[in-house]
């Protein structure tokens, strides 16, 4: 029988009836790739709901779900969709306090987690879970307490489980404005709030980004990378290629994803703008290594990519000299560069979760990677805006998608309507009222202009902009953007609230500054040694100059810090999708930031 597709449960459960023995999920197992099949995936998912039931998971409960992406987790959130209850997924990076949040204030009294040390970090605060009754544990660990079961037991009773067709029931019964998800915003200030997102806010999206890409279909091959606890890696990565029936691969983990780019020649994918700088800084840097003439060839080809890539991504003719040029320049050095990264058979390459530097974003698009900006917030499910085949414009997250509205308010702020947009924060009345306009809008807290072609240009967070001593607004992400498109820079974090100028804190690619020491006979002890170095602060001064040669005077860098390590998820400084925590950065390194404003 066929489902009704206003619900992701019925989605999945068509899809599989559909094609039944082809491939479904691709994960890496002992060192290969291993295929699940849609009848599969779909026998575990029915079993597993069954044994939820037999457990007492009644319409509407929320199980939550702590740990990494992988095929069980997919399992998991179909069978809990499917009998019509909801998922609060849980960051695989989260520690047992951050897990215990979301567990009481969803009021979950089931839990899936991944592996032993997922439920280590949970038993270590039991005793503050209120309404806790079992947990699911993807491994088969042996935990000697009837409240820890494993998934191939749940799945087990499900089997056996005598009331089959209460899961037909169950499925056939979820009403479109029922809750699918609560997805805690992983919070750059105050905790985390419960985004609740219905099965129709979800299919709404899903359709919204398939009409904006329709050559999208069941012969792609995704590659998904982003934790599907967060909105879109959940919605984009997982539901829209689960609705397309394409094959989904997993990337076991970001350090791990070029060599799975390579191992799968994904046709779709979807990432975060760190991804995009790295490879971006990987390239560049194995040039400076080659020989002068294969460098002169490189960047000959990356000339002749940045004039002819406003003709291909508006799709216009280029002038024949040009085309002769782009021709040679494609067969010499673009198809091969793609094929080293695993990027030869991409068709759509999506860029979200934060902005882009626009020279990366013409770099890939000039060797013949369709990469498109998009935008949107965990509150709208998340996608509002797509740059597409058919309208697209560098440093705009492009036109928003069908049935949505988007408008700039007075004071710059982007306002959104849509099909998409959330129910409203979980037991937050207050805060739901606060970021809806009286006229029902919804506020985004940021600020943006839209052009002519009704493509929009995010500007800045409205509660990241920095205003100095002087009064003057400055959005620093457009400053670190430019920062980090250095290959010596790793990351960068602009500061100047309340002060007469702009400094900012610099973490170098050591891997690049390393050899460069090295090639000039610099002698050093240690990272903090070297970042010491007169002639190594004078090197960083000399390229922050030249980066911010375009900037007004007021954005100008006038002293910069170098740290010795990376900003992380484990310090609390980066989100688990690794969008820097301003206030947590600004703590953590007080004493390096007074420093540069002493007088």
């Amino acid at each position: 029988m066929g489902y009704s597709e206003k619900s992701i449960a019925g989605i999945f459960h068509n899809r599989a009836e559909k094609y039944q023995y082809e491939p479904c999920v691709r994960y890496k197992k002992e060192g290969r790739y291993t295929d699940i099949s849609w009848k599969e995936m779909q026998r575990m998912v029915t079993n597993l709901g069954l044994g939820l039931i037999s457990l007492g998971v009644e319409k509407d409960d929320i199980v939550t779900i702590f740990s990494e992406n992988c095929w069980q987790w997919l399992v998991a959130d179909l069978a809990s969709l499917s009998i019509g209850a909801a998922d609060a997924p849980i960051y695989a990076t989260n520690s047992g306090e951050e897990a215990a949040y979301i567990i009481n204030d969803s009021g979950s009294r089931f839990l899936f987690v991944s592996d032993q040390d997922h439920l280590n970090r949970v038993l270590g605060v039991k005793s503050t879970l209120k309404g806790l009754k079992k947990i699911i544990t993807f491994d088969p660990i042996s935990a000697g307490d009837k409240d820890i079961i494993s998934l191939d037991e749940v799945i087990k009773l499900g089997e056996e489980y005598k009331d089959k067709k209460s899961f037909d029931e169950r499925l056939l019964s979820i009403e479109p404005e029922a809750l699918a998800t609560l997805i805690y915003t992983s919070g750059t200030t105050g905790p985390p709030k419960g985004v609740m997102l219905t099965h129709a806010n979800l299919t709404a999206n899903i359709l919204q980004c398939y009409a904006s890409h329709p050559i999208i279909g069941h012969q792609d091959v995704a590659l998904t990378l982003l934790p599907w606890s967060h909105s879109l890696g959940r919605t984009v990565s997982v539901y829209l290629m689960l609705h397309i029936g394409a094959i989904l691969s997993l990337a076991e983990s970001f350090g791990t994803v070029m060599e799975n780019m390579t191992e799968i020649r994904p046709t779709l994918m979807v990432s975060v703008p760190r991804l995009f700088e790295k490879i971006h800084a990987g390239i560049f840097s194995k040039v400076e290594k080659a020989s002068p003439t294969k460098k002169k060839l490189f960047f000959w080809a990356v000339d002749v990519a940045m004039r002819a890539v406003d003709y291909r991504v508006q799709r216009k003719p280029m002038p024949w000299s040009l085309k002769i040029q782009y021709d040679l320049a494609e067969s010499l050095i673009y198809s091969k560069l793609r094929h080293a990264l695993g990027m030869d058979r991409i068709r759509i390459f999506i860029n979200g979760g934060g902005a882009l530097a626009v020279d990366i974003d013409r770099f890939f698009n000039g060797i013949g990677v369709n990469l498109h900006n998009g935008y949107g917030l965990t509150e709208t499910s998340p996608v509002t805006n797509v740059n597409t085949f058919e309208v697209f414009e560098f440093g705009s997250v492009g036109p928003s998608l069908p049935d949505t509205q988007v408008k700039i308010a007075e004071d710059g702020e982007i306002l959104i309507k849509g099909p998409q947009v959330m129910k409203g924060y979980f037991n937050k009345p207050d805060d739901t009222k606060a970021t809806f306009t009286a006229d029902g809008w919804f506020m985004t807290g940021d600020i943006g202009r839209l052009d002519e072609r009704g493509c929009l240009y995010i500007t800045d967070r409205k509660k990241d902009i920095i205003i100095t001593a002087g009064g003057k607004n400055v959005a620093p992400q457009n400053i670190e953007n430019t920062l980090v498109t250095d290959p010596f820079i790793e990351q960068a974090i602009v500061i100047g609230e309340g002060r007469k100028y702009l400094s900012a804190l610099i973490i170098p690619n050591f891997s690049e500054l390393i050899s460069y020491a090295k090639n000039q006979g610099i002698p050093f002890d240690d990272k903090a040694d070297l970042i010491r170095k007169p002639e190594i602060v004078s090197f960083f001064d000399e390229k922050i100059k030249t980066l911010m040669k375009d900037y007004a005077r007021v954005e100008q860098i006038r002293k910069f810090t170098l740290l010795p390590r990376e900003f992380s998820i484990e310090s609390g400084e980066l989100t688990p999708t690794l969008k820097i925590k301003r206030k947590i950065i600004n703590q953590n390194f007080a004493g390096e930031i007074e420093a540069m404003y002493k007088e």
